[in-house]
């Protein structure tokens, strides 16, 4: 338990230290009017307290990702804790704060608009269409599990299209609602309860943790298959919400636009991407102590899912608020996950189409064709929404963290912050498109009868890694021969 409880220790010190560095760098100016001020209209841009921003801030982001994640990814050894705390204090919490922050000053705009900003007008088109649909997906794919699960736990005429339509109906509501109407009063609550409950799994990890390795024990990859599931790339998308994601970076501006100073900034999109790394590490180190070790949690996984491993620990170490908590988690977390993803889908769209949000038939208007497509996309099979949802999460990061990149840059600020954990994803994600069955491997397996070699796909990897760099170095040096000329004159 030393490294566990040094690893918590080290999340709780990254938000102190390098939390505040980064705060630092990107000029955090808390006379500075935010937009919740300026632009208020009671549906969008309504001002909320700091603690509440946060917990929404913290569900939206993190459903059940930091547990379902944490627990499937954690097969992959002690490097599984180390990609957790130095994901999330390096890159996730950056890539969440500096999305929130640069929203925060662009009236609170939609992530497309903020990296066709620093990307080009080209990159904006994509951007819009490629988080749309992402938003489209992720509301898709959380409809699934607690379907599933309500349809189990209520009589038979309740069955899973009822509660997928009811599911639906709610997700209308939370997306054309004010924000504080529905989801500014039942988050806190749901936030709130996933904490409680990762709190209390922590002080039963240190009642029964005697049984929990050390990270310099037994280091090597656990799956079963490591030769189709290598750490690199595989653990780095496996484990997203828990470190970094994507995703995060689209729900930062609805909380940007409730902000009421940018000093709080850090608080909210700061501390609540290192609370989602605690609760990855928590659940993480859960399931390899209640299980009995890697092989254990492996059979347990094989044989059952990460849902009912979750209920069998709250109960057991938890007792009856446990499984409450258990139950409440597994169906409120996805979907206050899905609901928020749609609701930034709409505010995307209403972005890029430039229409007001104020009568709630324009946002009728916008958002029923979201709604039609997603339900049209969930129809596809779950396991293949998942799969192809995971490394696109994963490129959205990318794009964000070269935006924020070039943002720093120009700025002439201290962009090392960015560049590093860009360079690194952008790695990973071509690597893992071009290795993993749902990326390229699958049509060379179909067209020519063989996978892509491992090598060959961390090869492209750093290839394109490479090629940003260079990119990127031209532009500085365009930048700087610029800003040389401006000065002569």
């Amino acid at each position: 338990m030393i490294s566990f409880a040094a690893a918590i220790l080290l999340l709780v010190a990254g938000y102190l230290v390098y939390g505040a560095f980064v705060e630092r760098v990107f000029g955090s100016d808390p006379k500075r009017q935010t937009p919740v001020k300026t632009m208020a209209d009671g549906v969008d841009y309504v001002e909320m307290p700091t603690w509440k921003i946060y917990l929404i801030q913290f569900l939206n982001i993190a459903g059940l990702g930091p547990i379902f994640g944490a627990i499937m990814g954690v097969m992959f050894g002690p490097a599984a804790f180390l990609w957790i705390v130095f994901g999330t204090i390096l890159a996730g919490a950056v890539h969440d704060y500096l999305a929130g922050m640069l929203s925060l000053r662009r009236k609170g705009s939609s992530l497309p608009e903020l990296v066709g900003e620093q990307l080009g007008s080209g990159i904006r088109n994509v951007m819009r269409v490629f988080s749309l649909l992402l938003m489209i997906l992720v509301g898709a794919v959380f409809v699934y599990n607690p379907a599933d699960l309500l349809a189990m736990l209520t009589p038979d005429y309740l069955d899973k299209m009822f509660w997928i339509a009811l599911i639906f109906i709610y997700y209308m509501a939370a997306a054309v609602l004010p924000v504080d109407k529905l989801i500014g009063r039942l988050y806190p609550i749901f936030g709130a309860a996933l904490l409680f409950m990762a709190i209390g799994i922590l002080v039963m990890l240190f009642v029964h943790g005697g049984s929990m390795p050390e990270m310099w024990e037994n280091f090597y990859n656990h799956k079963a298959d490591p030769e189709t599931s290598p750490i690199f790339p595989m653990m780095f998308v496996s484990i997203a919400c828990g470190a970094i994601s994507g995703f995060h970076a689209t729900q930062s501006p609805m909380m940007a636009r409730c902000l009421d100073n940018e000093r709080h900034g850090r608080v909210v999109f700061y501390g609540a991407m290192v609370t989602e790394g605690l609760v990855a590490l928590i659940w993480a180190a859960a399931a390899i102590v209640f299980t009995g070790g890697y092989s254990e949690l492996q059979s347990t996984l094989g044989s059952s899912s990460p849902a009912i491993l979750v209920n069998s620990i709250s109960e057991t170490w938890l007792g009856t608020v446990g499984g409450i908590l258990a139950i409440l988690g597994v169906i409120a977390a996805p979907i206050t996950s899905g609901d928020t993803a749609l609701r930034s889908a709409r505010l995307i769209a209403a972005d890029f189409m430039n229409v007001n949000q104020g009568n709630v038939m324009k946002r009728l208007a916008v958002s029923v064709p979201i709604f039609l497509l997603c339900f049209i996309i969930m129809l596809l099979p779950y396991e293949v929404l998942w799969r192809y949802f995971a490394w696109c999460n994963q490129v959205l990061a990318v794009f964000t963290l070269w935006a924020l990149t070039v943002w720093l840059a120009s700025e002439r600020k201290i962009y090392v912050i960015t560049l590093i954990p860009a360079l690194f994803m952008t790695c990973v994600t071509v690597s893992y498109i071009f290795f993993a069955p749902e990326g390229f491997s699958s049509l060379t397996q179909y067209l020519l009868s063989t996978s892509i070699p491992y090598e060959l796909a961390i090869g492209a990897g750093i290839g394109v890694a490479f090629i940003f760099l260079l990119m990127f170095m031209r532009w500085q040096r365009g930048l700087a021969a610029e800003t040389g000329r401006l000065a002569a004159d």
